[in-house]
């Protein structure tokens, strides 16, 4: 029984992911494929620039006083996100406040393109590699039944030893699925957040042009 424990513990976990076979390649990849999507919109968003409200501040006053080209030119320099979406809802005013607003619908959703990226491949992925790791397994325990059909005399070695090789990709697989998972929904999270802040912003800005 110690000698047992002992080979056991012998088996680094790097050696017994890699008996997973060939289909530990592609989850390999997703793997690496997934955190970079991350960091990379994870990245973008802490790098996105956020108003102050010194800002609106200065914008209510400039529309108030009626220096539109003046509130233009704050939301040009401004540069950030929310200030591309102020900025056309200036650009159409003297318009219908429905076509303003759809105006700054549209470039508020081209704005979350920007966020979002390549995030869709992260619920791809959340999909994929659970099943890549079911298939893997699957394929394991046919060849182990057909080892069984060649055999003369079956043995446990026979069945478990095939068997907890090719359950290794479905728990890579799986291991992968959740983070990929859990990562796209708080990168989804965060943009919410800062989506439903520019409709407040939008909201906001359409009451005072509308007084």
């Amino acid at each position: 029984m110690i000698f047992l424990l002992e080979t056991v513990a012998e088996v680094s976990y790097i050696d017994l992911i890699m008996k997973g076979g060939w289909l530990m390649i592609p989850l390999f990849l997703l793997s690496i494929i997934a955190v970079f999507i991350f960091f990379d919109r994870y990245s973008y968003l802490r790098s996105q620039k956020k108003l102050d409200s010194g800002f609106f501040d200065k914008l209510n006053e400039l529309i108030r006083a009626g220096k539109v080209d003046s509130a233009i030119n704050l939301c040009e320099s401004a540069n950030s996100s929310e200030s591309r979406i102020l900025l056309k809802g200036l650009q159409n005013l003297g318009r219908p406040i429905r076509d303003i607003h759809e105006q700054m619908e549209l470039e508020g959703k081209l704005e979350v393109y920007k966020y979002e990226g390549n995030m869709y491949f992260l619920g791809v992925i959340a999909g994929i590699a659970p099943m890549l790791g079911f298939i893997g397994t699957i394929s394991g325990v046919i060849k182990i039944f057909y080892n069984i059909s060649l055999a003369d005399n079956i043995s446990i070695s026979l069945i478990s030893g095939g068997l907890y090789e090719k359950l290794i990709t479905s728990g890579v697989g799986l291991t992968i699925g959740i983070i990929a998972y859990l990562a796209y929904h708080f990168l989804n999270n965060k943009i919410n957040k800062i989506t439903q802040n520019w409709e407040l912003r939008c909201v906001r800005f359409i009451d005072l042009i509308n007084k």
